[in-house]
């Protein structure tokens, strides 16, 4: 897999159209924006809240593990105009079938909702990685408060 690179939710942060989530490797970070309730959905599971009833990201992980499935990737897989692109990568195997990986197309969005919640690894393809712009530095002036202080 020396063609993806690993990385992390490293911020999920709150901007007046929605979420900015930044996804990075320890040495450079990336940004994109989503909508305000798959970000609610993401910070909710993350924050190990249990909602009284199934949100869509869990009703999904339910319906996975009833059919003997799992994430096992979700991978962004290129840009065009500004928008993301992924692909959810399940396995299944259960009494009915032998083992099987789908690969579905998703919206990274949804992708974050569902390893957030599996524990499965995300990936940037590299090619697309290297000609991101770092955004470390936006990262950290989204993170201070009005006094010009880092928040902790």
């Amino acid at each position: 897999m020396s063609d993806l690179v690993r990385v992390e939710l490293v911020a999920l942060l709150p901007t007046q159209a929605g979420c900015a989530v930044f996804l990075g490797n320890g040495k450079k970070s990336i940004v994109f924006y989503i909508d305000p309730s798959v970000g609610a959905s993401i910070n909710a599971s993350l924050s190990h809240q249990l909602p009284a009833r199934p949100l869509t990201h869990d009703l999904y992980m339910l319906t996975l593990e009833a059919f003997g499935a799992k994430i096992s990737r979700a991978v962004i897989v290129k840009m065009e105009d500004e928008i993301y692109y992924a692909r959810l990568i399940l396995e299944a195997e259960n009494e009915i079938m032998e083992r099987k990986i789908v690969e579905l197309d998703a919206r990274p969005s949804d992708c974050l909702a569902m390893v957030v919640r599996s524990g499965a690894p995300l990936y940037i393809v590299r090619s697309l990685w290297d000609r991101l712009e770092d955004m470390s530095g936006a990262l950290e002036e989204m993170r201070k408060d009005s006094d010009g202080n880092p928040e902790p």
